[in-house]
């Protein structure tokens, strides 16, 4: 089985990347489901497990199951390049309940009567699920979206050169396995209904992954087309220190300036920072100048830049030594 999608001048000009914070978190959840399919995420599920006692995810496992069909109204395509969470939920509560009952109807789950209770009142179903979702954000992804943020910024970057050089014969030339590009037509193979069609209006979105690895996703019509593929160097993911900031880090520094202290295991910017953490980089700078004046991260100038780095001190307090 096969998606096809048919490409003409215009639609390779519309052609795009996009994060997707949502995605990342719906995925995780097979993370959960069957971590020997998933183990190099294992670090992560050994840091957060604890912490799922503290949310009901009965209905989110029936609706997003080990493998297959996962409801795109729980993943629609970032309209944006770096969407918002808070936004993404905001689409995920808009969404028509007669919508969300038929793709439910769809998902081939072993929870049928959570599914049946889900469908018999979607509209009360969309808000419930919407409200676990940002529960089971808040206690296991929040803390990690700092650092696969990082990853999926440098996959868009290397394949934007990728794109730049060589065309999409290039780009898609060693995206994914399943993946492959003929004359005018993308062809990715999946374990789905067949489709070929025209790329719609709006143009592909290329979201990469952390947690939809090792597979390729798609979604097509009603919604803008969508391929999902895993992030390059997503094998190193969580082999560089601690998966996430610790609760104790936290607490020793405050939230921001423990994840600004993750975040500099490799020299950056304040504007990178910034962008990467979603703040301001004047917030960034009075962070950093708390923590170098503590003798934790040191800036180095090169060019018109400043880089901030760890120190030997802020490598032991990230690392827990």
């Amino acid at each position: 089985m096969a998606v096809v999608w048919r490409f003409t001048p215009d639609d390779l000009a519309r052609l795009r990347f996009a994060f997707s914070p949502l995605w990342e978190l719906v995925t995780s959840l097979r993370v959960l489901r069957t971590p020997a399919r998933h183990s190099l995420h294992l670090p992560w599920l050994r840091a957060v497990r604890p912490r799922l006692r503290e949310v009901d995810l009965t209905e989110l496992l029936a609706l997003i199951p080990p493998d297959g069909y996962i409801p795109d109204f729980l993943t629609p395509p970032p309209d944006t390049p770096l969407p918002d969470f808070a936004a993404e939920i905001e689409r995920v509560r808009l969404t028509d309940p007669r919508t969300a009952a038929e793709e439910a109807a769809w998902v081939p789950t072993t929870d049928s009567e959570a599914v049946a209770r889900f469908r018999e009142d979607p509209a009360k179903g969309v808000q419930r699920v919407a409200d676990r979702l940002c529960d089971y954000w808040a206690v296991a992804l929040e803390e990690f979206w700092p650092r696969i943020h990082g990853l999926l910024d440098a996959d868009v970057m290397w394949r934007s050169r990728r794109l730049a050089a060589g065309g999409v014969r290039e780009l898609f030339a060693d995206l994914h396995p399943a993946v492959a590009w003929h004359g005018d037509r993308l062809v990715t193979t999946k374990r789905c209904p067949p489709y070929e069609g025209a790329m719609a209006p709006e143009g592909l979105v290329l979201v990469p992954s952390a947690f939809g690895w090792p597979d390729v996703s798609v979604i097509w019509e009603p919604y803008q087309p969508m391929l999902s593929y895993p992030a390059r160097g997503v094998g190193d993911l969580w082999s560089a220190g601690p998966p996430c900031t610790p609760d104790a880090l936290a607490a020793l520094l405050g939230r921001t300036r423990a994840h600004i202290l993750t975040a500099v295991e490799e020299p950056r910017s304040t504007t990178a920072l910034a962008r990467r953490l979603g703040l301001t980089p004047g917030a960034v700078s009075q962070h950093l100048a708390v923590l170098a004046g503590g003798g934790l991260v040191a800036g180095r100038r090169l060019g018109r830049q400043v880089l901030y780095h760890r120190t030997s001190l802020g490598d032991a307090l990230a690392s827990g030594e």
